[in-house]
């Protein structure tokens, strides 16, 4: 076979290969491990430590990532001793150390044997465009996204090569997106206004807020009135592009305010549905329900407590159990208090009052007056990213799909079970009811008892989004009245249209009015709402209604 090959003898051929394959022997063995690379990071010569961390970058080990952050972060040092480079956190009893090489826990040691390894600004630089370039060939989208957004920020020569070198081999058409976007803002500097023109029309549309900076300064004039953008084509291309991008900016801040109002709608509606319940059944105006959304707030806290290992299911273990608690305190305020004084509404009002007094205080005898914190679970943090211009909270969006849940479950409980016919019963006539053989003083307990536990579980959402502390439920009480009232008593349709109606018109009110002056607004506004009507947006139907 070799012999077929002209001008070229079998020995001659057979050199040849044993050569090359020497050579690419000499060559590996050449090429730095990465325990060699991060070796040579323990050296005082900046222009080695770039040599190092090039070299980091070229061996991608699986701790590379971790090595270059540390150094970024000044928190790589080496022991004078041997060299060896360690990770490591200054701690009262010295450095807490990692090492570099396996990730390990090296324990703690003196801070005097060992050597920071420091960076300076031409250093930190490279480990930035480094650590840029390891992100850029990540597996993962999502990272060589991040990384490209990354690098908008700051954008330079190397940067714009960096990207130049990448887009070639992209393949997802999103980080491909992103990294043209990229070479456009750079374009913006070219100096041929072709270019520039051809960069801002490529940037039309983009909600990328380095894109909008970039815009606004190229129209932008200096001290001495001159444009920034010298070419007057450029500049009305730049002004168009800029007036689409506040367009779209403003439409999805719109968005983005009525995502948070439906959300502070939903913790109005959970705050006031249990609220709608004892006051549309028994019309008892219960001014201790804040105080037992406190109660399911601290229950949260309670089981974090126990289970410290499982915060992601603390969350979803507290919900029946603060229902339980509040439920059942519920029933005993009814037992003890509300029984005697039905009938009697405002004397019910200072009675319940005094109760919420008497829970405050067992509470900070218990837990003291300060805060407690209560952790989000890692499933209801971060965002989810619809676009660069709109992004919503992971709790907030949880939450209100938490209070349909709430409201779904309690429908069906009053609509399709033999305690919600009797509650619907002696909520439309209550002698009627008790006529029937219908015990209506264990139905009220139990009614309260639900309204309670609701209650409870709507604490359970507000620990996710607020201080949990004795005060906590003072700040709902009095929307939740607005919202009852609002939408109809005894009415849950018209608790959610009306908590999720007052929630948005507040959202949208505060930008321009204040915090204090929305909800004064709100106020005047649902005052002048119930001279009109009286029963509100859906006024409770049956015998009831009539009284």
């Amino acid at each position: 076979m070799m012999s077929s090959i002209p001008g070229v003898r079998p020995g001659s051929l057979l050199l040849v290969l044993l050569l090359a394959a020497l050579s690419h022997c000499v060559a590996a063995s050449e090429a730095p491990s990465f325990e060699q690379a991060l070796g040579a990071l323990a050296t005082s010569n900046f222009k080695q430590k770039e040599r190092a961390a090039g070299e980091l970058v070229g061996v991608r080990h699986a701790n590379t990532r971790a090595v270059l952050d540390a150094l970024l972060e000044g928190n790589l040092y080496y022991r004078k001793a041997d060299k060896r480079v360690f990770i490591a956190v200054t701690q009262e009893a010295g450095l807490e150390l990692r090492d570099a090489l396996t990730l390990q826990s090296a324990g703690t040691a003196d801070a005097a044997d060992f050597s920071k390894i420091t960076t300076n600004n031409q250093l930190r630089k490279t480990l930035r465009s480094a650590l840029a370039s390891f992100d850029l060939t990540d597996p993962d989208a999502q990272v060589r996204l991040g990384a490209v957004n990354e690098m908008l920020r700051s954008l330079d020569a190397d940067s714009v090569s960096i990207l130049r070198a990448r887009e070639r081999d992209e393949k997802d058409e999103s980080v491909r997106q992103a990294i043209r976007t990229g070479l456009a803002i750079a374009d913006l500097n070219h100096e041929d206004a072709a270019r520039r023109l051809s960069a801002v029309e490529q940037l039309k549309g983009s909600l990328n807020p380095e894109v909008f900076n970039r815009l606004t300064a190229l129209v932008s004039t200096s001290d001495d009135g001159s444009y920034t953008e010298p070419d007057a084509k450029v500049r009305s291309a730049a002004r168009a592009a800029l007036a689409g991008i506040e367009n779209s900016r403003s439409f999805y801040s719109m968005l983005e305010t009525l995502f948070f109002g439906l959300s502070l709608g939903s913790v109005l509606v959970l705050a006031a549905i249990g609220l709608a319940i004892t006051f549309g059944v028994m019309g008892v105006i219960n001014m201790a329900h804040g105080e037992l959304m406190m109660l399911g707030a601290y229950t949260t806290y309670v089981v974090q407590l126990i289970m410290p290992q499982h915060i992601g299911a603390s969350v979803l273990v507290a919900i029946p159990v603060a229902f339980v608690v509040a439920g059942g305190v519920g029933v005993l305020i009814e037992r003890g208090v509300v029984r005697f004084l039905y009938g009697r509404p405002l004397e019910t009002l200072l009675a319940t009052f005094g109760v919420s007094l008497v829970l405050q205080q067992i509470v900070r005898d218990i837990f003291t007056a300060n805060n407690r914190p209560v952790e989000t679970p890692s499933w209801m943090s971060g965002s989810l990213q619809i676009n660069e211009a709109f992004s919503i909270t992971y709790n907030r969006l949880y939450v209100v799909l938490f209070m349909l849940i709430v409201f779904v479950i309690l429908q069906w409980v009053l609509k399709k079970t033999s305690l919600g016919l009797k509650v619907r019963a002696v909520a439309q006539n209550r002698a009627m009811a008790k006529s029937m053989g219908v015990r209506t003083e264990w139905v009220d307990a139990l009614t309260f008892g639900l309204g309670s536990g609701i209650a409870g579980v709507a604490g359970v959402a507000l620990s996710q989004l607020t201080n949990v502390g004795p005060n906590l439920g003072q700040a709902y009480i009095i929307d939740s009245f607005m919202v009852v009232v609002f939408g109809g008593v005894g009415n849950l349709w018209g608790t959610l249209i009306g908590g999720m109606s007052l929630g948005v018109v507040n959202q949208f009110l505060e930008p321009h009015a204040g915090a204090v002056l929305a909800k004064i607004l709100v106020l005047i506004a649902l005052i002048l709402f119930i001279q009109r009507r009286p029963r509100g947006l859906f006024p409770q139907l049956g015998r009831a209604a009539e009284g």
